[in-house]
């Protein structure tokens, strides 16, 4: 390992996306070394991961579960637990790219307190853009960091725009696989199984991004981060449905022009391209054939079908504390789905009742964040 390998620490390691953060750790060891790995509770990965990477320390969020790693490891490795365990990894002086995974709202305040330490943050918790966007961008501007993403969607507009005077952009396109129930009549949603919402036809994610893209919530949120990564309006992002997930997303131009980045679906792709940014490494991996391919199909989303996209983006106009609460709204739904309390066709439902209820509010701090989050999920519980 040379000197000047960089140290990542990584937000839920044991997730898709931390999988795959370590996959391209591996690959270039003369670049990247896994320094910190933090897990909400699956501590069998994580102590996979720890003989395998070794890192400085790593974090647990859940109490007990970083016990039996600490009698796992010994002295070892460093064991840290809870909130503060996943804070203290990312602030400290040695780390030089956190790489936030975390699924959901957990993920934002580990991530605000890595800006505030002056971290490159490679974001793949759409979720802490979403609920904290306002508030996240401006401490980004604050403490003078990057913020890339790894979202395949927000890559490829990054990518798009190397070279470009961001002045010039007509609007963003990010394109959409449709998820597993594109051709599915929304009369039949009433039957659809966990097992069915879980089988997306192109990707391989995490339990909730899965549903989430399966509901087209997903394209909702990135519409949100779209919105805050490149500060342009709701009404200049829009959404197409591309089932072959060739192209990850576009930019059009004031002239017409527009730049697409294309690539196979796998999201080691985006990973390595935010660890090396604004550089390029080479990676194995498929190549596309484009014979095989032989056509890329568009067209626009129904949104009456998929009702989730519309929500997110009336709560995008809506601003103030709305995607807080839509957020919220969504992880509960979701959850209650998963666990087999509610039919699929009712997470927008759940989603609506929330938003509708809610009375907005202008966001001053972190904790009107907290507060919008734990208004939403308590009523979702009283729904249930």
């Amino acid at each position: 390992m040379s000197s000047a390998s960089k140290n990542i620490a990584i937000l839920g390691s044991t997730g898709s996306i931390g999988q795959n953060t370590l996959e391209v750790i591996k690959s270039s060891p003369e670049q990247f070394r896994a320094a910190y790995l933090t897990t909400n509770k699956n501590t069998d990965l994580l102590l996979k991961q720890i003989a395998e990477f070794r890192p400085k320390a790593v974090a647990v969020l859940d109490e007990r579960g970083a016990s039996t790693v600490r009698s796992q490891v010994g002295s070892a490795v460093e064991v840290l637990c809870g909130m503060r365990g996943l804070e203290n990894v990312v602030v400290r002086d040695d780390v030089d790219i956190v790489v936030s995974a975390l699924v959901g709202f957990a993920g934002l305040r580990p991530t605000m307190a890595a800006i505030k330490r002056g971290k490159t943050i490679a974001l793949a918790n759409k979720e802490t853009l979403v609920a904290g966007g306002e508030l996240l961008t401006a401490l980004v501007e604050e403490y003078g960091v990057q913020l890339i993403p790894i979202d395949s969607e927000h890559s490829a507009i990054l990518q798009c725009l190397v070279g470009e005077d961001r002045t010039t952009i007509a609007k963003l396109i990010l394109t959409a696989s449709g998820g597993p129930f594109l051709n599915r009549p929304k009369e039949e949603f009433s039957s659809i199984t966990i097992e069915e919402a879980l089988n997306h036809p192109n990707w391989k994610m995490g339990n909730k991004i899965t549903i989430d893209s399966a509901t087209l919530m997903n394209k909702g949120l990135e519409v949100i981060e779209a919105h805050w990564l490149f500060g342009l309006p709701p009404e200049r992002i829009e959404v197409v449905i591309h089932p072959q997930s060739i192209i990850h997303s576009m930019v059009e131009f004031v002239d017409g022009s527009v730049k697409a980045q294309l690539g196979l679906p796998d999201m080691k792709l985006p990973i390595q391209y935010a660890l090396t940014y604004p550089g390029r490494s080479p990676l194995n991996g498929a190549r596309i054939n484009f014979p095989k391919v032989q056509s890329m199909t568009f067209f626009p989303p129904d949104r009456e079908k998929f009702r989730c996209l519309q929500l997110a983006c009336d709560a995008l106009s809506l601003g103030g504390s709305a995607p807080a609460v839509l957020n919220a709204a969504n992880e509960a739904a979701v959850g209650a789905f998963l666990n087999g309390r509610i039919s699929f066709e009712k997470i927008p439902l759940l989603i609506e009742q929330a938003l509708s209820k809610h009375q907005v509010r202008v966001l001053q701090d972190f904790e009107d964040i907290v507060r919008a989050d734990q208004e939403a999920r308590a009523f979702i519980r009283t729904l249930l």
